[in-house]
């Protein structure tokens, strides 16, 4: 299920099969602990979970977008390998001083989203998924793995040094 509006702009089937199939590739995947930020419907985490992810963390700010991420967990039956979060993206992040870094995180925002540059700065994540419309400038550190267009989406799969 996912929410009506503009606000959450969810990620394809394609789209999603052809990223999670390169992450299973990559072996990032089974056995992560999973950072979804602007989680939307969830349906990234969940996919990360159902491939066999150990935890995902889905950070969302909506009320009732949250409540459709927990139906979401609830019905595919991962919710007690999942935490939903009531939060901004980048207030989450900006928290993680004594937190570990995730394994993998899932960056899917609104394509009109410009705090690129503070949240990469501030993200602890070994490898990153950048779902947008237009190249997202990496922090120096960083690497490409893979990069792919969708039509008017892009995405790129990138190594921080974490």
């Amino acid at each position: 299920m996912a929410p009506d509006g503009r606000q959450v702009r969810p990620t394809t089937d394609r789209v999603r099969e052809a990223v999670f199939n390169s992450l299973v590739s990559l072996d990032v995947v089974v056995g992560a602990q999973v950072l979804d930020l602007f989680a939307g419907s969830g349906a990234l985490g969940i996919e990360a979970l159902s491939r066999g992810a150990a935890h995902a963390t889905f950070v969302e700010r909506d009320p009732a977008v949250r409540r459709i991420i927990e139906q979401n967990l609830a019905s595919t039956g991962l919710a007690e390998q999942a935490t939903v979060v009531a939060d901004t993206a980048e207030r989450f992040v900006g928290e993680v001083a004594d937190r570990p870094a995730a394994d993998l995180a899932l960056l899917d925002p609104p394509y009109d989203y410009d705090g690129w540059p503070a949240l990469l700065g501030a993200l602890r994540a070994t490898t990153v998924v950048i779902e947008s419309d237009r190249t997202i400038e990496l922090p120096p550190d960083w690497g490409v793995v893979r990069a792919k267009g969708y039509g008017s989406t892009l995405v790129v799969i990138a190594r921080s040094p974490f």
